[in-house]
């Protein structure tokens, strides 16, 4: 891959994909505030809907703790704590398998519950199924990562190539050549990740940022039975 593939794979395309992210939850907050929902269809089905729900959340926290303590921390930070890059290593591949299959087994229970349940598929959008889509290819990249390469194959340090390239998009100071050095199993996932960031402010996802605050406080919603509004 050559030197302007790179720039603008790693250094160009990073910021495109941050003003789409940015901009476009502006515009959809300005222009369809009413459409900022998860649009549950918890009244179509409630029970898979339970199970998956809270796989998937979880194992997501688990995955965004560790890409947080991953990407973002520096190397040097862990080593003067007393972490050693083997112990480091070794506790990023368990966490990051057990976060990782639990985030699959909730995906892909929401996956075959949108699909396959008659009802759930119906009231679904075409944004919905995309969004599957790009986090079913997320999550594929970063199991492959994590197993296919960390465990099964040759490990690569990402804390030398990948984070320290994402902290430089977030300072301003991109470097491509770090992430065109990294296996071709990152790359993927990193251009799996930000296809997911470009159509988030356009799809359901957009709930993330809908914190629940004022839900204790709330007052009730009132339903009348049909036959007792008839009489």
């Amino acid at each position: 891959m050559n030197d302007t593939m790179n720039l603008l794979l790693w250094g160009g395309i990073p910021y495109a994909v941050l003003a789409i992210f940015f901009v476009g939850h502006w515009w959809r907050f300005r222009t369809m505030k009413y459409s900022w929902t998860a649009r549950s269809s918890q009244l179509l089905e409630r029970k898979v809907l339970r199970a998956g729900i809270i796989l998937f959340h979880v194992g997501l926290l688990m995955v965004i703790g560790g890409h947080v303590g991953g990407l973002l921390v520096p190397k040097e930070l862990t080593e003067m704590g007393g972490v050693s890059e083997d112990m480091y290593h070794n506790v990023a591949v368990v966490m990051g398998t057990v976060a990782g299959l639990t985030l699959t087994a909730g995906l892909l229970i929401l996956a075959v519950r949108r699909v396959g349940n008659a009802r759930v598929r119906a009231a679904s959008k075409v944004s919905d199924f995309v969004t599957i889509g790009a986090l079913i290819a997320v999550v594929a990249t970063g199991m492959v990562n994590t197993i296919g390469v960390q465990i099964l194959g040759e490990a690569h340090d990402y804390r030398e190539t990948v984070s320290p390239w994402i902290r430089g998009i977030f300072m301003l100071q991109p470097d491509p050549a770090l992430m065109a050095s990294a296996p071709a199993a990152f790359k993927i996932h990193a251009l799996a990740a930000m296809l997911l960031f470009a159509i988030w402010p356009f799809t359901r996802l957009v709930h993330a940022w809908s914190v629940p605050i004022t839900f204790p406080v709330r007052p009730n919603i009132v339903f009348r039975r049909r036959d007792s509004v008839a009489r």
